[in-house]
């Protein structure tokens, strides 16, 4: 046998031996499902990774806030779409129509009340909120009513005419300290939405909030009203220790106020969620969503709020690309749009996928801040919760192996979704100091801790993973009505 037919011959072995490596069982661990071993790398991977701070830093240092129809905004959706195609992912900018308020001049001052000393006023520190209307350009001077309550607002309702209206309801850090911020936002911030279209309907002609927030550092906390186009009345956030000066001085006498506030409303913007497709091998048709807000309030560059949600959500795709493991099935990451005053990107997403919600296996969204991570929340069946178990175990060793079963909404952008059957999640957050930040000029890059949010990351792509791979079905999300 002559030398150049045995070196044919021993270039077709190793053909035939590469082939057989190839469809070997060996071979497709770089597609190894959900084996604990690559849950594990998942988890480690992203424990040693800054994709995701490198991110925020870009959105946060580079852009600024991000309220939706501003120069932010726009330019915080080139800026996803870009680092996500390269990461090699399939992107779609989705049309979304969005409200386009902008915030325009804020002052207060308290002109008048029992005791003033000659040629003395007091400044109030405060800021519009959300969907506000507009005092005259000089601004508007009225007494001012203190309120506690909504019970307390009906019972005084002949004396609401003619006054600006303050509900100064604090925020309860104690709840929050115990693991029940939400709790605590979600009441105190019922008179932020709420409390100036009820002042409104009885004839106020501004109504004030004291801010929802647990850090009484003389910070206003902005946020969306409930207020409608035929009563839109200057509305504002002022500080918790402005509002309670407001209620000491009330009970010496009768105490006025200048408010000059100038925001304006203009017409629907053209925005865009940002949609990333990493492809399933599989099931393609089937879709697994891990997402975060993109918009953010004027006041800052909502580095908690949602950046870093956003952040954590691109890491996953970056998580998996290092490892070369490609899901089952799709893995969408979406950076929503107009998370903040009016949902418009979710319920664009929503209506969209009308017809296809069954193929959505599961969807995330981290929109809690970035504090530490102990595991999930999941809007899943009861029956569902022991198929967690191997995610459980691959997040344990960061200390983020609790799985928290509810039936309820857990967040505001999957809430169309989950309500027509897709199983949401959540990272189960240490929320006990977000609302200190939370809609405030302080929400910035410094205020995020870097091993917090690769924690994040972790939580975020080993469930992403999971359940892009999981065999048995999870079930329909079952949320009550409400």
């Amino acid at each position: 046998m002559n030398r150049s037919i045995r070196s044919f011959l021993a270039l077709s072995a190793h053909v035939a031996t590469l082939a057989a490596a190839l469809l070997s069982p060996v071979a497709l661990a770089a597609s190894p499902g959900n084996d604990p071993a690559a849950l594990a790398q998942i988890r480690d991977t992203a424990m040693q990774s800054d994709y995701a701070w490198e991110r925020m830093a870009d959105m946060t240092d580079l852009i600024g806030p991000r309220l939706s129809g501003s120069p932010g905004a726009a330019a915080a959706v080139t800026q996803v779409a870009e680092a996500m195609r390269k990461l090699g992912a399939r992107v779609t900018l989705q049309p979304v129509k969005v409200p386009h308020w902008v915030r325009g001049v804020e002052t207060g001052e308290i002109v008048e009340y029992a005791g003033r000393p000659q040629g003395i006023t007091q400044r109030v520190v405060l800021t519009a909120l959300g969907g506000s209307g507009a005092t005259p350009a000089g601004g508007l001077t009225a007494p001012v009513m203190v309120v506690k309550s909504f019970d307390e607002l009906k019972a005084r309702s002949a004396e609401v005419k003619g006054k600006i209206v303050l509900f100064d309801a604090s925020f309860d850090q104690h709840q929050a300290d115990r693991g029940l911020a939400g709790q605590a936002y979600g009441q105190a911030s019922s008179f932020r939405r709420s409390g100036p279209p009820m002042a409104a309907e009885m004839g106020a002609v501004a109504a004030l909030v004291r801010s929802v927030g647990g850090a009484n550092y003389r910070l206003p906390h902005t946020g969306s009203t409930a207020l409608q186009d035929n009563a839109r009345i200057p509305a504002a956030a002022v500080t918790a220790e402005d509002a309670m000066l407001m209620g000491r001085l009330a009970k010496r006498g009768p105490l006025s106020m200048k408010l000059v506030l100038t925001p304006k409303t203009l017409p629907d913007a053209d925005s865009y969620n940002v949609i990333a497709d990493l492809p399933g091998t599989e099931k393609p048709d089937e879709i697994v969503i891990v997402s975060g807000h993109l918009d953010s309030w004027d006041l800052s560059p909502g580095a908690h709020d949602d950046a870093a949600g956003v952040a954590s959500a691109m890491a996953v795709l970056d998580t998996l690309k290092k490892l070369d493991y490609r899901p089952r099935r799709t893995i969408r990451v979406i950076a929503w749009m107009n998370e903040e005053n009016g949902k418009r990107g979710a319920r664009a997403y929503a209506a969209a996928e009308q017809a296809n919600t069954e193929k959505h296996i599961g969807a995330i969204e981290s929109d809690n801040g970035a504090g530490r991570p102990f595991g999930l929340r999941a809007s899943v069946p009861a029956t569902s919760s022991k198929l967690f178990a191997p995610l459980q175990a691959a997040l344990q060793p960061i200390g983020a192996g609790i799985f928290r079963r509810e039936d309820a909404l857990l967040t505001g952008d999957l809430s169309f979704l989950e309500r027509t059957g897709v199983p949401s999640f959540a990272p189960l957050i240490d929320t006990s100091s977000y609302f200190d930040y939370h809609h405030t000029p302080a929400d910035t890059l410094d205020k995020v801790d870097p091993d917090h949010l690769r924690r994040h990351v972790a939580v975020m792509a080993a469930t992403s993973w999971f359940l892009a791979n999981i065999e048995q079905p999870i079930g329909r999300a079952n949320v009550p009505e409400r």
